[in-house]
């Protein structure tokens, strides 16, 4: 470590690499990098060269890749019975039978900075050429990180030495912390008999625990997370910072309300913080794919760049529907269409807007409601009266007046809402039922 750089000894964040990417795109050297990660210098050219990706050269254009090619006055070096008269360095075949043939190399991929990032060529370069990416690395090294931690970490003489021992014993009828606490020379603890057992580490199995049998493996709840780095720079704290950096952004927030226990439909809710405008849409089950498809409509109808523009910045909770943003942030041709931030556990509060908002659906849907009987047209109706509803907090606005004057007006077509007479409005469970 180099003493005038004051180290944190922690891995590198995927915001580390995006900061490294974005260093190598400008040609800075690794000891500037560095410098602001508080790393050595040598951890960023691990980093680098372990991670960087091969982007390989077309053959199709340039099929000879010998270094000497352009001064090569070579011929008939596939000794052909009847003599070529052209250079072998014109031939397709050269490369395969000249046994003189070096192939050409970038010294640029060969040191510093080992990758073509930030050079000028690179876009005319016919060679092999290496890339860095803060995304794919920060991918490769979470697999390095779980697939180093696999296995059992015991030695094959320390584990038969186990397995004498725990094995007739548990054909014997003991439990494993019976076994524990009568054999000291055991070195590890009744959980991890458990985990070599149910691994086949040992001669005994799961099957041989009386009690093990017994018990039922537990369900996995579809809003259980299983990949908590998804909320790698998407916290709320995250986006607190990004509204700092940008005040002036229209905040969305997205959530889903269910209606009674065995109806499958749910509402998907997206409401605008600047015009407190809701709007509601069906969705036949509580997944990704149905919310995905909800973006992908109002994407196809607003443009992509409408999306952009009405829906910069997105705050949901951590439900099971919305952990997956890649694929809610990706638009239809593959062009970043929002950002997705996320509230942190438990912590309704961050996104009071729409919570207080669902007040309104609750008046016309009591809880206990099944939403499998409604259509998106009865929802849009719906929608159509809660944000034709004047708000004190709005100076007497109606939210669909005001996202008139706010959000883009082909937005607002888009969404299918109609301005409703303040006479008309009705917030009961009849409105559903004319």
């Amino acid at each position: 470590m180099c003493k005038l750089i004051p180290g944190n000894q922690k891995h590198l964040t995927l915001d580390n690499r995006v900061y490294i990417e974005k260093s190598l795109d400008n040609n800075m050297p690794f000891s500037e990098i560095a410098k602001y990660i508080c790393k050595d210098p040598s951890t960023i050219s691990k980093e680098v060269r372990k991670h960087r990706i091969l982007n390989p050269r077309n053959d199709f254009i340039n099929f000879n890749h010998c270094t000497d090619r352009r001064d090569c006055k070579l011929r008939n070096v596939c000794n052909r019975s009847i003599p070529c008269k052209k250079q072998c360095s014109s031939c397709i075949e050269c490369n395969a039978h000249c046994i003189k043939f070096v192939v050409e190399v970038c010294s640029t991929i060969l040191k510093y900075p080992y990758v073509c990032n930030g050079c000028p060529k690179k876009v005319q370069c016919r060679l092999d050429k290496y890339f860095y990416k803060a995304v794919t690395s920060n991918k490769e090294y979470k697999t390095i990180l779980v697939e180093s931690r696999n296995g059992i970490n015991i030695s094959e003489v320390d584990l038969k030495l186990m397995d004498s021992i725990v094995s007739p014993l548990i054909l014997q009828g003991q439990s494993p912390y019976q076994i524990v606490q009568s054999h000291p020379e055991i070195k590890c603890t009744e959980k991890t008999i458990y985990n070599y057992i149910a691994s086949g580490a040992l001669s005994v199995k799961n099957l041989d625990l009386p009690r093990k049998v017994k018990y039922k493996l537990r369900k996995l709840h579809p809003s259980e997370i299983n990949d908590k780095g998804i909320f790698e720079g998407r916290s709320y704290k995250d986006f607190l910072s990004y509204i700092q950096a940008y005040p002036d952004s229209n905040v969305v927030e997205m959530d889903t309300v269910v209606g009674c226990e065995g109806s499958h439909k749910v509402f998907l809710t997206l409401f605008f913080r600047n015009c407190k405008l809701m709007l509601i849409y069906l969705l036949p089950d509580k997944t990704t794919t149905s919310v995905k498809k909800v973006f992908d409509r109002l994407e196809e109808k607003i443009s992509t760049l409408g999306f952009c523009k009405t829906f910069p910045v997105i705050l949901t909770d951590r439900g099971g529907e919305f952990l997956k943003p890649d694929e809610l942030e990706t638009g239809i041709d593959n062009v970043i269409r929002t950002s997705i931030y996320y509230c942190d556990p438990m912590a309704s509060w961050q996104k009071p807007g729409i919570e207080k908002n669902h007040e309104f659906i609750r008046y016309v849907l009591p809880k206990g409601s099944t939403f499998d009987t409604l259509t998106q047209w009865d929802v849009t109706k719906l929608a159509s009266h809660i944000n034709s509803t004047a708000r004190a907090s709005l100076n007497g606005l109606a939210p669909i007046k005001l996202a008139q004057m706010l959000l883009d007006n082909n937005a607002v077509y888009a969404f299918g809402l109609r301005e409703i007479p303040p006479n008309d409005i009705i917030l009961t469970p009849e409105l559903l039922k004319k």
